[in-house]
Formats: structure tokens, sequence, C-alpha cells
């Protein structure tokens, strides 16, 4: 008998056995019920802004926890997205222009098994009272909003699509009115997302997006791909081009790049790139060519769950990097030291705010709050 039709036959005998079983329910007495899934990692934050006008309003978006309020500088919280259809949030932009005006996008950018997906993006012109869906419904992730400082009509909208199965509906996303319309403008294949988009604080219409290749299945997560890269348009994504290893980026298939660029010299780029090798890059002249500063662990120990890479808005060669630690560079990343250590402050971190004006005022977003 092959073991195939063994397994058959003892999967028809079970029932039968386990009928002849008598179970004394007093072993079962110091048992509690639990919760066994699925999982609500309400607490992990995914998103920060603030009200540049007064710095004591804080936006915090969680995993699955929604959208909350702060208006003492992070002392009381409020949450005020408790009514809207979905509580995963990605990413939270306000128009600083009229900080009344925010945008919300849903789905979380952190594909981990836990992930929950969204609903499209939202928009608030009360500060939060009220919300209106904007559409972008299959996106399933948001991972960055860009309100353009040139035109608040504008906004640019990173989705990392559905980590589930390919969907066509990820990339970058345009509107020119507000949000009553929507326009793809960089797309590689359906199964490759906006893993981060960054604008130039000198021009609003040059900005840098990361498109990463990835899925998740019950059995394995895959990362990389051929729809993987680092793009740059110089017209508002009107046409983008398109950095590679003849730029001094690694060869090969990428998987999730982060990326920043220095509000004090706006030519120094980063790029925190998975690769064969992962590796942090550093470009002087606007991210036309790429040089390797710093490899390994040090710099990239778990890219699928955060690849977040910030700088000093003062200081172009002060860096913070977002993993299981945060860790900063005063040389443009060639050296780090630890911040946030493992123990004492929740690992995990997923979202990073510094003032424009004062790089001294910080906010962390973690696993923990």
């Amino acid at each position: 008998m092959t073991k195939k039709l063994a397994l058959i036959w003892l999967c028809g005998l079970l029932p039968f056995l386990l009928s002849g079983q008598s179970i004394d329910t007093k072993w079962f007495k110091g048992i509690e019920p639990r919760n066994i899934g699925p999982a609500g990692m309400s607490g992990r934050v995914t998103a920060i802004d603030v009200d540049l006008s007064n710095p004591d309003i804080i936006y915090a978006g969680t995993a699955s926890g929604g959208v909350w309020k702060s208006a003492s500088g992070g002392i009381n919280w409020q949450p005020i997205f408790d009514d809207q259809p979905v509580q995963s949030i990605g990413a939270i932009a306000i128009n600083q222009a009229n900080p009344s005006d925010i945008w919300v996008g849903t789905g979380e950018g952190n594909p981990r098994n836990s992930l929950n997906t969204g609903e499209g993006i939202y928009r608030s012109l009360d500060g939060g009272k009220t919300w209106k869906c904007m559409g972008l419904k299959e996106t399933k992730t948001i991972h960055r909003i860009i309100v353009s400082r040139e035109n608040s009509d504008v906004v640019y909208v990173g989705a990392q699509g559905s980590p589930f199965g390919p969907n066509s509906e990820r990339g970058v996303f345009r509107t020119k009115d507000g949000g009553k319309t929507w326009e793809k403008i960089l797309f590689t294949n359906d199964r490759a997302g906006c893993a981060d988009l960054v604008a130039d604080p000198s021009n609003p219409r040059k900005l840098i997006a990361a498109l990463w290749e990835y899925g998740r299945q019950p059995w394995r997560f895959t990362s990389g791909g051929p729809g993987s890269g680092i793009y740059v348009t110089h017209d508002g994504g009107d046409t983008w081009e398109k950095r590679t290893e003849k730029d001094g980026l690694p060869a090969g298939d990428l998987g999730r790049t982060g990326l920043a660029i220095a509000r004090s010299k706006p030519n120094v780029v980063y790029a925190l790139v998975e690769a064969k090798e992962n590796g942090l890059y550093r470009s002087a002249d606007g991210g036309f060519k790429w040089t390797q500063v710093a490899k390994g662990d040090a710099v990239s120990n778990r890219p699928f769950y955060y690849h977040e890479i910030y700088v000093d808005p003062k200081n172009e060669n002060r860096i913070y990097n977002l993993f299981s630690l945060v860790t900063k560079s005063e040389d443009g990343g060639k050296t780090f030291e630890t911040l946030l250590p493992y123990s004492g402050v929740h690992p995990d971190h997923h979202a990073w705010w510094i003032h424009p004006d004062d790089p001294n005022y910080l906010i962390d977003g973690n696993d923990g709050g």
C-alpha cells in the first residue's frame, strides 16, 4: 500500500477512533479562553505628520487602530477615524498651506503576516472631524502621500498594492484636481508597488520613487524582481528615468528601497537598497550617480518590514536609520551608532518625523506606540 493510500485510509478511520474516546473535562478547568486570530496589530504606528503652524498638533496612523490626533504635543490623544470602514493606516499627509486639510492613505505598507489592507485614500477638510473617501479603493496599501507645495490640488500617492496577489492598482498615482480624478503615472508590473516616494524640498516637480516587486504567500515571502527600481522625475511625474547599476546602484533584481533627500543640500540623496548584498547608497548630484557607503546588517536587517531612512534638515551628513533599532550616522552613512536600543524603547520602528526648522524635535513611531 502506498503512503498516499495509507493516509486516505487513516483519515477515513479517524472519526470512528475518536468517537470511542472519552474526555475528562477536569483537565480543561485551568484553561482560559484566548484569541487565536486573526491578529489585530493596533499599536503599531505606521505614519506621523505634524501641523507646522502649531507643532503641538500631531496625527498618528496605526496598523489596525485608525488615526489618532493630539493637540497637546503627544500628551493626550483622541481617535478621529473610528467611523470609517477601515482602520489600517499606511500614510498621513497634512496640506501645510491649510493644516485643516489632511490626507490619509489606508492599508499598512509593512507587509508582514499580520498586515491589514485598506480601502483607498481619505480626505478631511476640518482637521479630522469628518472624512470623505477620494478613491483609489483597489490599491490595497498606500505607503506614501505627498501634497505638492506648488499647488495643493496636486497630490501624489505611492501605492504598494496587494501583498497577497497581483493587481494593477499599484505604483505612483497623481491627482491635479484635489482627488476628484486620478491618473497612474508610474507602473512596472502587477506585482511591483511603491515602497517609497520623496519630493525635492527645493523643487516640488522633482520626485524620486522606489518601486518594489514583492509578494506574500501562506508559506513564504518573496522580495525583489524585475519590477523593482529607483525612478526620478523632473516634470511632476509626466516622465520618469530609471537609475540602474550603470549609475552605481547594485546589479540584479532589487527589493525594497527607502529614500531620503537632504533638505539643507537637496543634491544629497540617500537610498537604503535591498539587493543580493543590502546597502546604503549616497548620491551627491541629485540622484544621477550613486556610491555605496555602508552595507550588511549594520544598516539593514529585515528590509521587507522596515527600510526607512531620514536626513537631518540642517545637516546633510546626519542620518537616522529605522529598523529593529534606530541608529544615527554623523558622517553621511559611513558609520552608525545606536540611538534607540532594542530594550528600553519598544523595537521595530516604522515612522519618523523631524521638524524642518528644529532638528531636535523628533517623533518616533514603532510597534509599541
